[in-house]
């Protein structure tokens, strides 16, 4: 459903919750390990979430990633739209260039109902708590067979 890129950021910006939460600053090499995704990039799909201020970075020998109330209010949909843009929830999903309510394309009515729901979704829930669920231990980030 979602491009890899987007899965990375959505459990890189969980685990540097869930480290934010103790005090802590996170390294890219640190969070690509704990999510199980390549180091390089990793490193690479944090800089468009600082650009868009979803995450926080601090640059030095006791910098990181971090996520405080600042970054608070943000969701799933918000990581995304900062890796992948806001064609999942806008434009036909056929590619016609004038798909509308007036004038719609075979699946136009079908898809406006799926995209209601996945806003519901990508919404309902912050992503701090998201990342208190998994300091719970009530959802998890990796495969626990390791």
């Amino acid at each position: 459903m979602f491009s890899q890129a987007s899965k990375y950021a959505i459990k890189s910006i969980i685990y540097i919750w869930t480290q934010s939460l103790e005090d802590r600053k996170v390294g890219a090499k640190e969070i690509s390990s704990k999510i199980e995704a390549p180091e390089a990039f990793t490193a690479k799909i944090l800089q468009p979430l600082v650009k868009a201020q979803i995450i926080g970075s601090v640059k030095g020998p006791n910098g990181g990633f971090f996520a405080d109330e600042s970054h608070a209010k943000f969701t799933l949909k918000d990581i995304i739209k900062a890796i992948d843009g806001d064609g999942l929830f806008t434009g036909c999903s056929l590619g016609l260039p004038k798909c509308s309510e007036k004038n719609p394309c075979p699946l136009h009515f079908e898809v406006v109902k799926v995209r209601k729901e996945l806003d519901i979704m990508l919404t309902s829930k912050s992503l701090k708590l998201l990342a208190v669920e998994v300091i719970k231990g009530e959802t998890r980030l990796a495969d626990i067979a390791h």
